[in-house]
């Protein structure tokens, strides 16, 4: 694999041509859209099919159960896991179904490529947001815990679940060392019904950080009772947050290397997102709200608006701006040029593999450079 960034006056064929490559396959391989317009700056990858990944990884993917089925079939290939999101459950510990649709078609069709179904447990509210209240009362009474653990077991061995993922937020300081226990007794009923556990983890950077992300979670704690681990090193960018990459790989490399003075590497996935902001400008705190984009789609808006791609060198991360209608813009988004990025971060470390946050678009460039670099452990 190799990556190209379009300079002007390129287009696919002269491209396709200099690299020594099939068009289509070009065009295939990025998704390019007919006419097959390119902007200037945009990242191609070139798959010239040579293979030079050096070590297996897992590979797992968060996905709703209302995601395309054929979204799913293209990327099962290229997972380890599947985390379905979500279950929830009440403050007594029963568990609530997921709210987005029937699990079972996803959990059947992740077992027949071979790729573990996990059960994520998120502990929602009424509202839809995380509720720290809920995870209080089940984490410090025993006799919640364990039945929302004998509650997780039935279920897991009802539809074929094969480990489960705790991706509680916003846990409150006071709760900090009962979760650890609540984690920690949870995973050594799983181990002993044959299930593995991972935990997500808030992106911190040193022991003592705080604020309401950071504070409940101790990662020494969190990574001896969890079979493995998943950094969320993604959402500096963010909806309502000042235009911004989503994962600056600067940043993410400090939570890598603190992550690591708590957790061995072979424990650790890196969190990668799967998707980017567009933002109204100007910004204005608690006003501006950015739109959600895929990467596919990003470049696409690029193509449309005439706009150049730049490439922030701190933050490893592709931007642009833009205007329509009166109304300024900046887009944050992931390319192969990011990614490549992250993924080095991964063999640098040795980590144990990594998460995407999350699976509903497609964006195929991303799954054949993590190819090229990696085998996929099934």
């Amino acid at each position: 694999m190799e990556i190209y960034v379009v300079r002007p006056g390129d287009n696919v064929d002269s491209i396709a041509a200099a690299w020594g490559v099939n068009v289509e396959q070009l065009i295939y391989d990025n998704q390019l859209e007919f006419p097959y317009a390119l902007a200037v700056g945009q990242a191609l990858l070139i798959n010239q099919f040579v293979r030079n990944a050096t070590r297996a990884v897992s590979v797992s993917g968060y996905a709703y159960p209302y995601i395309r089925p054929w979204v799913l079939e293209q990327t099962l290939p290229y997972l380890s896991e599947l985390p379905i999101f979500s279950y929830g459950f009440t403050a007594e510990g029963e568990l609530l179904p997921p709210p987005y649709g029937d699990d079972e078609w996803m959990i059947r069709e992740a077992l027949s490529f071979g790729t573990q179904p996990i059960l994520t447990l998120t502990p929602f509210g009424v509202d839809g947001n995380f509720n720290n209240q809920l995870i209080h009362s089940v984490v410090n009474s025993a006799e919640y815990t364990g039945r929302l653990v004998q509650n997780l077991l039935a279920l897991m061995e009802e539809k074929g679940y094969r480990g489960l993922d705790i991706d509680f937020e916003y846990i409150l300081a006071e709760d900090r060392d009962a979760f650890s226990a609540f984690v920690r007794r949870t995973a050594e009923a799983m181990r002993s019904a044959g299930y593995h556990t991972s935990v997500a983890l808030a992106p911190k950077t040193s022991a003592g950080q705080t604020g309401l992300l950071y504070e409940g979670k101790d990662y020494r704690a969190l990574g001896e009772a969890a079979d493995h681990v998943l950094l969320m090193t993604y959402e500096w960018g963010y909806t309502y947050g000042p235009p911004m990459a989503v994962a600056p790989i600067n940043q993410v490399r400090r939570v890598v290397e603190y992550a690591l003075t708590e957790i061995p590497a072979s424990k650790i996935d890196l969190g990668i997102p799967n998707y980017g902001y567009d933002w109204p400008l100007p910004f204005e705190r608690g006003v501006t709200k950015a739109v959600t984009l895929g990467n596919v789609q990003a470049v696409q808006i690029a193509v449309e608006q005439g706009a150049q791609i730049r490439f922030d060198d701190l933050a490893e991360s592709p931007f642009f701006t833009y205007t329509e209608q009166g109304i300024d813009h900046e887009v944050w988004f992931e390319d192969v040029r990011s990614l490549e990025a992250k993924f080095s971060l991964m063999e640098e470390y040795g980590l144990r593999g990594c998460g995407y946050w999350q699976i509903m678009k497609w964006f195929r460039a991303n799954w054949l450079l993590l190819r090229s670099r990696f085998y996929i452990m099934k």
